[in-house]
């Protein structure tokens, strides 16, 4: 089999795509999305003279330990989801195409593990936001997802990730990090750590309310990019969430708060000219309009209170997460240049200023949209 850095051929994915339930033969296949984790694929097969196309994703088991729990977290969501919205678009949910044997994913011989969805057709991703609409649509469809899987029967789902978006624990990693300093940086970003370090009290505050039994545990996506979220071609409407690889127990805050940290932000995520570095107040108003029509019924009071703070946090977390890499010589995330990881997180940390100098503002589109409910 290829490494996934090559694309396979069409042999070679059509050895693949045999045990699962798919009929016709294949036409085509190319590596699609812009994924990072997870090596994508479109597969066009003919089936009675027509063209259909597929999904075919090699799930990146060096990330997710544990793929089996993986998919059965997904394929519950996904029965979940198509169960409740029976009737309506049927691309309003990922559907797994399981194996000629009824299983959800297929393990080869090599040891690689496989997936395939039906193709969404008439509807794309964007990596960025063009226009306040998109992050309406985008938090609307992640709204409406958390509110779907609100009543999840059956056992609590399996945390692909353990302590994902723990906010406490990164920021111990990265105080480990710095007092280790294996790769000999500390000495030149202190001061991104002071500004870290003055914040470690934010870090437990919404775990501190799960405790308190303000905030409840839900099922949440955990990655909540704008690209997670196709939007219909001709309405511009968010119809289907994707990327469920992290969907498991949460805070609704880490959905709504991670999506106001990457649309909110009005330069990209590696920018490093810091005046260009600004909180989006049309974006924010946007993402807030279309976050609580989809999931506002389920949102207790404490979860109202906190939603502008957790943009603030879920920006702080990445910020730690960038800067723990940095200073661990680049270890996780993928860079493309020298010092990469440290502009990524001095652009996140100056993000978290931004927020800071204008939470008056933000709580104020909070109020507006609550007194409107």
């Amino acid at each position: 089999m290829s490494t996934p850095a090559n694309t396979p051929s069409l042999d070679e994915m059509r050895a693949i795509a045999a045990p699962f339930a798919i009929h016709g033969k294949l036409l085509s296949a190319e590596r699609y999305g812009s994924g990072h984790i997870n090596d994508t694929y479109a597969l066009c097969f003919d089936q009675a003279g027509a063209p259909v196309r597929y999904i075919f994703q090699r799930v990146n088991h060096n990330i997710f330990k544990n793929v089996p729990e993986l998919m059965e977290n997904i394929s519950r969501v996904t029965a979940h989801v198509v169960a409740k919205t029976a009737g309506g678009d049927s691309r309003a949910a990922l559907t797994l195409v399981l194996t000629r044997d009824g299983a959800p994913f297929y393990k080869t011989a090599c040891g690689n593990f496989w997936r395939v969805y039906l193709f969404i057709e008439k509807a794309r991703t964007y990596d960025a936001v063009e226009k306040p609409t998109q992050a309406r649509e985008a938090a609307r469809a992640f709204g409406l997802f958390q509110q779907a899987l609100a009543d999840l029967p059956g056992a609590r789902l399996h945390e692909t990730i353990p302590n994902f978006h723990n906010t406490v624990s990164r920021f111990a990693a990265l105080r480990k990090a710095a007092e280790a300093d294996v790769a000999g940086r500390k000495k030149e970003v202190q001061a991104e750590l002071d500004f870290a370090f003055a914040r470690e009290a934010d870090a437990g505050r919404l775990l501190a309310l799960v405790a308190a039994g303000k905030i409840p545990e839900r099922v949440t996506h955990n990655d909540t990019k704008l690209n997670n979220v196709m939007l219909d071609d001709a309405t511009g409407a968010g119809i289907c969430v994707i990327d469920l690889d992290t969907v498991m127990p949460g805070l609704s805050l880490y959905d709504f708060g991670d999506l106001v940290r990457f649309a909110g932000n009005t330069a990209a995520e590696d920018e490093i000219d810091q005046e260009k570095i600004q909180v989006s107040l049309p974006v924010v108003d946007a993402i807030v309009e279309g976050y609580i029509a989809g999931a506002g019924d389920i949102l207790t009071p404490a979860e109202w209170d906190n939603l502008i703070f957790a943009g603030k946090l879920m920006t702080y977390e990445v910020g730690l997460r960038f800067l723990t890499d940095y200073l661990q010589g680049d270890v996780y995330f993928k860079t493309k240049r020298p010092g990469h990881n440290l502009d990524r997180a001095r652009n996140q940390l100056r993000l978290v200023a931004r927020i800071e100098a204008a939470d008056k503002e933000l709580q104020a589109i909070v109020a507006r949209h609550r007194g409107q409910k």
